[in-house]
């Protein structure tokens, strides 16, 4: 039986994003498909898949960016693509929070602010949480809760949150959100169960 590769989802493909998600990738010994990134997101879904299936191990980090494009714009076809795409599994999204508050927003299942706390409520671009509880407003996240995604994590402008973010602080907002997506996700139960199964 082939074996799918586990991607996780970010929908922000903007320099600090690039820099704070390859910094995440790096701390975890994951991969980051950096072609993804882009205002907008230049590369179509096969490409982006292509890309995937060569990456060294998983998970996979992939960007998506509509760069302000209302509705869905071609980040979001993109994304569509690759989750409903037969050798892909889609571990979580890390949803990101932009100033759009017009027709996009998504429903997420948690959201983590810029003090690395959990929170029902969503939260803006600079990570501080809003009124709505379980939804966030965003650029490429019009389309999220309507696909197979098994986690949503709601989180402020990557690589930004006033420095809070930084790579050069080591991304530590973003990274612990990823750590919240693997948990719920399974994943890191299964990574476990493998290493102590070659142990």
């Amino acid at each position: 039986m082939k074996r799918k590769r586990k991607v996780i989802i970010v929908t922000d493909g903007d320099e600090y994003a690039r820099r704070a998600i390859e910094t995440v990738a790096r701390q975890m010994g994951a991969r980051c498909i950096s072609r993804s990134a882009g205002n907008p997101t230049l590369l179509t879904g096969a490409e982006i898949v292509h890309f995937i299936k060569k990456a060294a191990c998983d998970p996979v980090f992939v960007m998506f960016d509509d760069s302000g494009w209302i509705g869905e714009g071609p980040g979001e076809e993109a994304l569509k693509y690759v989750v409903n795409h037969g050798d892909i599994e889609v571990l979580g999204a890390l949803a990101v929070a932009s100033n759009t508050h017009q027709a996009e927003w998504t429903k997420v299942d948690i959201s983590m602010d810029r003090t690395g706390e959990l929170t029902h409520f969503g939260v803006d671009k600079f990570g501080v949480p809003e009124m709505d509880i379980g939804r966030i407003n965003g650029d490429t996240v019009y389309c999220l809760d309507r696909l197979p995604i098994p986690i949503i994590v709601g989180i402020g402008d990557i690589g930004k949150m006033t420095k809070k973010d930084h790579y050069l602080n080591g991304s530590q907002i973003t990274k612990k959100a990823v750590d919240i997506l693997l948990e719920r996700s399974g994943y890191d139960d299964r990574r476990s169960s493998q290493k102590g199964a070659h142990t």
